[in-house]
């Protein structure tokens, strides 16, 4: 029986640099092998006039969908789950999010930012991450850091499961951690 893949989780403080750390990984990947098969999503800010309104998700090919605002006043809105002040457009995201989560015989790597509470809300993403862990396709996604000390039931999940490598992200660290997971993934993608 083959080794479980390996599950690299990159945490840290929000704002830390988790998102733009495995976009610097994706990208170093891809040039030093430009015929790697990467699949997934980032989420991204949305900001207006310097203040955070928002999150995106956006797909390794650009393409992208709303996941969260605080500017949504739909009739349909008003029953969004929310996190904080955002409320969270859960189709949306799926619809985006949940077609990069397909397991394909061809992938080299898969990619989500983030494992986190908003994402979550959606009874298919969870089911779609433990179908991309058990096709045993190395993995690299963020997660969120513990709220008093306790993680959301899913993350543990990730965090413990036998491939797993956790990175705990520093604004000290960012450099020396982005050549480290490149060279842990650059073993598991040959």
């Amino acid at each position: 029986m083959a080794a479980p893949a390996k599950c690299f989780l990159v945490t840290g403080s929000p704002g830390v640099g988790k998102t733009t750390l495995i976009a610097k990984i994706v990208e170093s990947l891809k040039s030093s092998n430009p015929n790697l098969k990467i699949q997934g999503f980032f989420t991204r800010e949305m900001r207006q006039g310097g203040e955070r309104v928002g999150f995106e998700v956006v797909t390794l090919d650009g393409r992208t969908a709303p996941l969260a605002s605080i500017n949504t006043s739909s009739a349909e809105s008003n029953r969004w789950p929310m996190v904080g002040k955002y409320k969270v457009d859960v189709a949306s995201f799926e619809s985006l999010a949940l077609p990069e989560l397909q397991v394909k015989e061809d992938t080299d790597l898969f990619v989500i930012d983030e494992v986190g509470k908003m994402e979550l809300f959606s009874s298919l993403f969870f089911p779609a991450v433990l179908r991309v862990l058990e096709s045993n396709k190395p993995f690299l996604a963020t997660i969120p850091v513990p709220k008093a000390g306790r993680d959301i039931p899913a993350v543990a999940r990730l965090k413990n499961h036998p491939g797993a490598t956790v990175f705990s992200l520093t604004k000290s660290n960012r450099d020396a951690m982005k050549d480290q997971i490149c060279s842990q993934l650059a073993g598991q993608l040959v």
